[in-house]
């Protein structure tokens, strides 16, 4: 059982930064890939942001490629996600999650534990 606690969300300008980092309880997180997700009112989950079991693997949705940055501190049992470049359409609240394989996956059916998520809103 793998329990995920996200934190960093919050109101940023256009432009701008935030971290968002999902602690996870659990002896065998280091076994597990990460993601991120996202979902906007009214739209469906959106997959962000994938890291394989060691960090040495990272894959990205086109939409944050080169703005977002996945990470991981197995020592930490914490997954971050920093975005720059914060842009209005980012607004959602966002998930960590994990999956029961070790390497990336974009797919959600892939990931077996969900956090309770995060608002992040961009304001223009």
């Amino acid at each position: 059982q793998v329990q995920l606690v996200e934190s960093g969300g919050g109101l940023v300008q256009a432009g701008g930064s935030l971290r968002l980092s999902c602690a996870a309880s659990g002896r065998t997180f280091s076994s597990y890939a990460m993601g991120w997700f996202r979902q906007a009112p009214g739209k469906e989950r959106e997959f962000l942001a994938t890291i394989n079991w060691s960090g040495g693997s990272t894959y990205y949705a086109n939409s944050v490629k080169g703005r977002f940055t996945i990470s991981r501190d197995n020592a930490k049992n914490t997954v971050y996600l920093q975005m720059n470049s914060l842009k209005p359409e980012d607004t959602a609240v966002y998930y960590c999650a994990a999956a029961g394989v070790s390497f990336p996956t974009a797919r959600s059916y892939d990931y077996d534990y969900w956090g309770q998520g995060t608002q992040v809103t961009v304001s223009s």
